[in-house]
């Protein structure tokens, strides 16, 4: 998650209400109207390079698209600016794209195969505090450093534009993040006008509190359905609006209002009560009485991991100050493992459709492997593993958030409850730890305070090194990025670099089915479950089409009423 600071220069806007048509429009025009939306979180910031959460991104695929996005109701890949896949050559290192014609951002700038690049370059040649994980973290996470950090890999080669329509893009070496990470909002284009009119590379601060220009606070300009109204972020709430010119299916709604309601139990007090026509995040428990009530929930396929992270001390290349020892033995990583009763957490703290995880993706992922190590709930076990390594009674510092719910962890406090039960009942001793999310319980984990914790992570994109990659593969300094566990398993680290680099797809599924058996016999964390979070709206409310990404398009949404 990243820290934002927002300059007063944001303006205030009139409280929004909503605004219906009064009668159907039983067309295929748009029916008009006002969409209020219940957010768990204000947006972080308005330029999609700088954007690193669910909430931000939400509102962001509203206003930008990509060369590529996600097919409608799915995980799986599709054009959106570019008019098809790319063309890829054989040694894997060039794809060109034929891009959209007629397209123009809401500037009225021009979209062509030079926005596409000035996109790119601008990405590569980030400087200063631009360069901040906190900032840019995708590009680094996907592409690597920067043009003046040669000390560090880049897959990026350069972007050129062939003619007006196709661009084409090298790499350095060959990746199975690309072009499947261009489906992320951070890779959105930009007006590249807008970019240099708003100072959009100016980015101050520091590492744990940035500042943004003004082009990353009152002016996103791209090509999507929506553009920005306003931002009152005093009161909670951006307002976004149809753009008119938009290249394809208008927009149904004049205007969405996402407005910031960080407890589930207002949200839905606020769906009842009519302020808002819908919400996110819908809690297990509510979903009958929704339902009852008719209100229309919609349940995304799972397309996410809820794990227990184990911390085993490795930090930079030594051992962190504090750490229990005891978590290097793997007999106690997976005494952990067999003393949790995962089924039961699915059953009683998960919707329905929910399954146990027996690895760290979903199996609807090419490299998911039916042949892992499973650890089924075996107390006995647990205990005599316990024994053998002479850990009886280690005492767990487990961490746990308040004050959230995500998509894999709709009560962090009832599952931080049966799991705590759990390992006492193995022969643990726990020490209960409750942080409120955002920035405590999120920067004392990724600092090693925590023995154990409770974490997740809904997929960014269809690839398996975009789950298994982001956790347990290597970073700077010759450790895993598992910043709140880190560790050092250098046949892990050569596994990954493998499976990335192979350009065949059924070489490449083959290795990360391999990586996700090394990965569960070593442990580094334990997987939960997987669970399939849901979103509710008013029975008036039509088109909006469930996301296991997360990633609803609400221009296909129209009202009724």
């Amino acid at each position: 998650m990243m820290a934002t600071t927002v300059v007063a220069m944001m303006a205030a806007s009139a409280c929004a209400s909503s605004d219906r048509p009064e009668e159907p429009t039983g067309t295929d025009q748009p029916s008009g109207g006002t969409l209020v939306f219940g957010a768990a979180e204000d947006p972080g910031v308005l330029d999609p390079a700088f954007a690193t959460d669910g909430e931000t991104f939400r509102v962001l695929r509203q206003i930008y698209e990509g060369l590529l996005k996600s097919e409608e109701g799915s995980a799986e890949l599709a054009p959106s600016l570019a008019t098809d896949f790319p063309e890829i050559s054989e040694d894997g290192l060039t794809y060109t794209f034929a891009l959209r014609e007629g397209v123009k951002f809401h500037d009225g700038t021009d979209f062509n195969a030079e926005a596409v690049c000035f996109n790119f370059d601008r990405w590569y040649n980030f400087t200063g505090n631009a360069q901040s994980p906190s900032v840019t973290g995708y590009w680094q996470d996907v592409f690597g450093g920067f043009a003046d950090t040669p000390e560090t890999p880049n897959i990026f080669s350069s972007c050129s534009a062939e003619d007006e329509l196709t661009a084409v893009i090298e790499l350095t070496r060959v990746t199975s993040r690309f072009p499947a990470a261009l489906v992320l909002p951070s890779f959105s284009i930009s007006s590249p006008t807008a970019l240099e009119m708003y100072d959009a590379d100016n980015v101050g601060g520091n590492d744990e509190a940035p500042s943004y220009p003004p082009y990353a606070l009152e002016h996103p300009t791209g090509t999507g359905p929506f553009m920005l109204d306003n931002w009152d972020l005093a009161n909670g709430e951006i307002t976004i609006t149809r753009y008119d010119d938009y290249w394809g299916e208008p927009a149904g709604l004049d205007e969405i209002i996402f407005r910031t309601i960080p407890d589930g139990n207002t949200r839905k007090q606020e769906l009842e009560a009519g302020e808002i026509d819908g919400y996110d995040l819908v809690a297990p428990g509510d979903i009958e009485d929704l339902e009852g009530q008719g209100f229309n929930v919609l349940t995304r396929d799972a397309f996410n991991i809820l794990y227990l992270g184990i911390n085993q001390g490795q930090f930079d290349g030594a051992a962190a100050a504090g750490i229990n020892p005891a978590l290097a033995d793997i007999r106690v990583r997976q005494a952990i493992a067999h003393a949790i009763d995962r089924e039961s957490i699915v059953t009683s703290q998960l919707p329905d459709g929910a399954t146990v995880a027996t690895q760290f993706m979903p199996d609807t992922v090419d490299g998911w492997s039916d042949s892992v190590t499973e650890y089924p709930f075996d107390p006995d076990l647990s205990r005599q593993l316990l024994e053998e390594a002479g850990a009886t009674g280690t005492t767990l510092k487990f961490y746990y958030p308040t004050d959230i719910s995500r998509p894999y962890m709709p009560d962090p406090a009832a599952i931080f409850e049966v799991m705590s039960q759990n390992l006492q009942d193995a022969g643990f001793v726990i020490e209960p730890v409750a942080l409120p999310w955002n920035p405590d319980y999120l920067d004392a984990t990724a600092s090693g305070l925590a023995d154990i914790h409770l974490l997740g992570w809904t997929a960014d994109y269809n690839d398996a090194y975009n789950f298994i990659g982001t956790f347990f593969d290597v970073k700077a300094g010759g450790i895993s990025k598992l910043d709140f566990g880190g560790y050092v398993n250098q046949e892990l680290f050569d596994a990954f670099a493998a499976a990335d680099s192979e350009p065949d797809p059924a070489s490449r599924t083959g290795l990360y089915e391999d990586l996700n058996e090394q990965i569960v016999d070593f442990l580094p964390a334990v997987p939960i479950s997987h669970a399939p979070p849901a979103l509710v709206v008013e029975d008036y409310v039509e088109g909006l089409v469930p996301s296991p990404r997360t990633s609803e398009d609400f221009s296909t949404v129209t009202l009724t009423e």
